[in-house]
């Protein structure tokens, strides 16, 4: 019985260990994503590049404002996908449209 258990503990730790290391693999590939694709205009840390808002005459470059969060991934990911206003469309894959919307979410804790 106590071999079951072990086996049972082990194989929970490395199940864990697993997702861990996806997610972290997850998170870093849409770091990438968004320092490449977005960080330009919404900043490291998401708040907004002040000088871009100069540039594009716009109040808010935010993507960490409670306006923000409280949008669905859907209404999100379609603004990345089609982009609004100044913001042009992402030349981003569905998947990695994802990755960066993942790593956005991730800004705003």
């Amino acid at each position: 019985m106590s071999r079951d258990i072990t086996t049972a503990v082990l194989t929970g730790l490395f199940i864990g260990l697993f997702s861990m290391n996806v997610a972290f693999a997850a998170e870093a590939s849409g770091k990438a994503l968004y320092d490449k694709s977005c960080a330009g205009c919404h900043g490291p840390d998401g708040k907004g590049n002040e000088k871009m808002k100069d540039i594009l005459g716009v109040n808010d470059l935010s993507v960490v404002s409670k306006e923000t969060t409280k949008k669905s991934d859907e209404q999100l990911l379609k603004v990345i996908a089609e982009g609004s206003g100044k913001m042009p469309a992402a030349k981003l894959t569905k998947d990695e449209q994802k990755q960066a919307l993942g790593y956005v979410r991730s800004l705003a804790k």
